[in-house]
């Protein structure tokens, strides 16, 4: 059962843009969100003139496009409003679709921002139906001064009313940001194109729409791209191509796109994958799903680290070291927190699962980042590891002598073999097990199994109650 929550937005007044003598001003309003002193009702983030006006007004109107967006099921649109983060050097607006199955991020560099310093912290920013209009409008002449959070830095009184939002919003939105940064880390760049052929690839998508078995394949091929409907090494995933719509608003500002995937071979299934385009000192980058019926919110790629047993404790360790870093280098994370890269992977993934960290696949890096939302939901909700935690609390968990695991699940009275292969990855014959094989994540029995080989592996006391 998805369980849903509702999130208050306030805003001093609507974001705008209003237009002047000196050319026009984005003024985009902010609610909460967090800062290095603390949490802020409405924080400052940037004031200056963005370089490319019109490139960053259509690439703004693609990550607010996905937002209102539901791609499978369009049944009713999506509601919330962007997270824009401030990392010192640049600044990262993202949102996810509706059916959680799409994430966008467009990250506006340094070199496409002149103005002042820029701040750090995480912020939503209010994105309304006039805002969209203002943005259709702004011309390539246009200067276009950009400014993030209210004009003075200490509101003492409010100039006009309160903007309000009430949005219901799915535990599920929080758990697809844990997933995207954990499976984008395990994406390489598969292929890179220059903008007439990124133009006459993505045009060429749109006469294909989603639906069951609509998975193509993409291929380099000589200076383009070529699909085909079955996968081979070095393809790329494209999972319900007309996925890819929002990027049709940028494309006369393209320089290139570029894919990135996992490795693929002849017996893949779908994967997810990202596609990024380069634009004047911004890139726009859409990850999408395996699947246009599949938001990212269930893949389970988060579930392995959360049931890890020094995870947890590596998290808190690691948490205060990031800093707002635009880039969170493993290797030197690890150095300084005194720990072994996959621990410290493990413990960002644990951080990721409150959407503290994500992943920029054109850097290979982490990224820090603080979402304004209940930081604990993550995992509280998330049904696969509380069954596993209620297993391993229920004594349901038996090791047999041909190193085999025995799992009862208490409410059927099912008996389910776990093995562990020699690289750790495990296998059940369970019913989930057997459609997915491994495919969305661990099993329940799988995951009671780690936390239970974790606390044998350690003198301490696992979360649940198992020693």
């Amino acid at each position: 059962m998805t369980t849903t929550a509702v999130q208050t937005y306030v805003y001093l007044r609507p974001s705008a843009v209003r237009r002047g003598a000196g050319g026009s001003e984005l003024a985009l309003e902010t609610s909460g969100g967090a800062t290095p002193s603390g949490a802020g009702g409405h924080p400052r983030f940037f004031s200056g003139f963005v370089t490319a006006p019109e490139a960053a007004a259509a690439a703004l109107l693609s990550v607010a496009d996905v937002a209102s967006t539901r791609y499978h099921r369009r049944l009713s649109p999506a509601s919330l409003d962007p997270v824009v983060t401030g990392s010192g050097d640049r600044l990262r607006f993202e949102s996810f679709s509706g059916c959680c199955g799409v994430h966008a991020r467009l990250d506006v560099l340094a070199e496409g921002l002149d103005g002042d310093d820029i701040g750090r912290g995480t912020t939503n920013v209010d994105v309304n139906a006039p805002l969209r209009e203002a943005l259709v409008r702004v011309g390539p002449g246009d200067p276009l001064h950009l400014r993030i959070g209210p004009e003075e830095l200490e509101v003492t009184t409010l100039d006009g009313p309160v903007v309000e939002k009430r949005v219901p919003l799915p535990d599920r939105w929080l758990r697809g940001f844990a997933e995207t940064q954990v499976i984008a880390s395990a994406f390489d760049l598969r292929a890179e194109v220059t903008a007439a052929e990124a133009v006459r690839f993505l045009r060429s998508l749109s006469r294909v729409r989603s639906g069951a078995g609509a998975a193509l394949w993409v291929v380099p091929a000589g200076r383009g791209l070529r699909p085909t409907v079955r996968p081979v090494p070095g393809a790329v995933c494209l999972p319900g191509p007309d996925r890819l719509a929002a990027l049709l608003r940028v494309l006369r500002h393209a320089r290139g796109l570029r894919l990135y995937g996992p490795p693929v071979t002849a017996a893949s299934a779908p994967t997810a994958s990202a596609w990024e385009v380069t634009l004047p000192g911004m890139r726009l980058t859409l990850t999408l799903s395996p699947d246009p019926a599949r938001g990212f919110s269930g893949e389970g790629a988060v579930l392995d680290a959360l049931a890890a047993e020094d995870a947890a404790e590596d998290a808190e360790r690691v948490s205060v070291l990031p800093a707002w870093e635009p880039r969170v280098d493993v290797v030197d994370l690890a150095r300084r927190a005194g720990l072994t890269p996959e621990r410290v992977r493990a413990a960002l993934a644990v951080l990721g699962a409150s959407g503290r960290i994500g992943y920029d696949t054109a850097e290979a890096a982490h990224f820090h980042r603080e979402l304004p939302f209940d930081a604990g939901r993550a995992e509280r909700h998330n049904p696969r590891l509380r069954a596993a935690r209620a297993l391993v609390e229920a004594g349901a968990v038996r090791a047999e002598a041909d190193g085999t695991f025995t799992v009862v699940s208490g409410g059927e009275g099912a008996v389910h073999r776990v093995r562990v292969g020699d690289g750790g990855a495990p296998s059940c014959t369970c019913r989930w097990w057997g459609r997915y094989r491994g495919d969305r994540g661990p099993c329940r029995h799988a995951l009671a199994v780690r936390i239970v080989r974790g606390a044998a592996a350690s003198p301490a006391t696992v979360r649940g109650g198992a020693r």
